[in-house]
């Protein structure tokens, strides 16, 4: 999302499902209250009004940031007419991370399967999702970025691999809890492996690993692979 923000074609929303997910699910997340607070809670409701205002005015193209365990309970008929991609990171390397916040995780708070039930979708109902992979983007930036525009027809800008650190004005109220990293960030770091894994997550990670290797075949690839920066 801080890189396509950086494009002066595209606008960004930083993940308008959240409050209807943990209405929903009841899902014990940090400062959920403070979420569903602020949000509108309605996921319908909150796609409906999304998809109207864009039409009445297509540009700035509007990049929408969800997570896919978010799209629960839902009309998803929505998907049909957006242009869609799913992110993806190898669990060896999310698990880890994501335990932070979430100190006991489950495959659906991985998002995993639910990519894979959605790609599988989207592909039979005659779409062709771009799947990018966080390893292949940290190996290439320029490249992968390049790519991915090219397939959902957006221009490319190198303004795209750099930003200034801190948050930004379209942060969720959830930033605090959980976009430490990013808002030190400043661009795409290079790859660096997760050298240790909890052994407690180990059965986690089994049950993932197949959901991540069905959808890491249809990934974009890095043609290059020199040190991002």
């Amino acid at each position: 999302m801080y890189s396509f923000a950086q494009n002066d074609s595209v606008a960004v929303i930083d993940e308008p499902l959240y409050g209807h997910y943990l209405r929903v699910t009841g899902a014990d997340h940090p400062g959920s209250a403070d979420v569903i607070a602020a949000m509108n809670c309605d996921g319908n409701a909150v796609m409906r009004e999304l998809l109207r205002r864009q039409a009445e005015r297509p540009e700035p193209r509007l990049f929408i940031k969800h997570m896919a365990h978010h799209l629960v309970d839902l009309d998803l008929s929505f998907l049909r007419k957006t242009c869609n991609i799913l992110l993806i990171r190898d669990p060896h390397d999310m698990l880890p991370s994501l335990s932070i916040q979430l100190p006991e995780p489950r495959l659906a708070d991985t998002g995993l399967r639910r990519q894979w039930e959605l790609f599988s979708k989207l592909v039979d109902a005659g779409q062709e999702p771009a799947i990018l992979d966080s390893r292949e983007l940290l190996m290439s930036p320029p490249d992968v970025l390049r790519q991915l525009c090219e397939r959902i027809g957006v221009p490319f800008t190198p303004a795209m691999l750099s930003w200034e650190a801190g948050p930004r004005q379209e942060d969720g109220v959830w930033a605090p809890h959980w976009y430490h990293a990013v808002h030190r960030s400043t661009g795409f770091g290079p790859y660096r492996p997760k050298t240790e894994f909890p052994d407690r997550l180990r059965p986690l990670l089994d049950e993932c690993r197949p959901w991540y290797d069905r959808l890491f075949e249809h990934a974009i690839r890095a043609t290059s692979r020199g040190a991002s920066k």
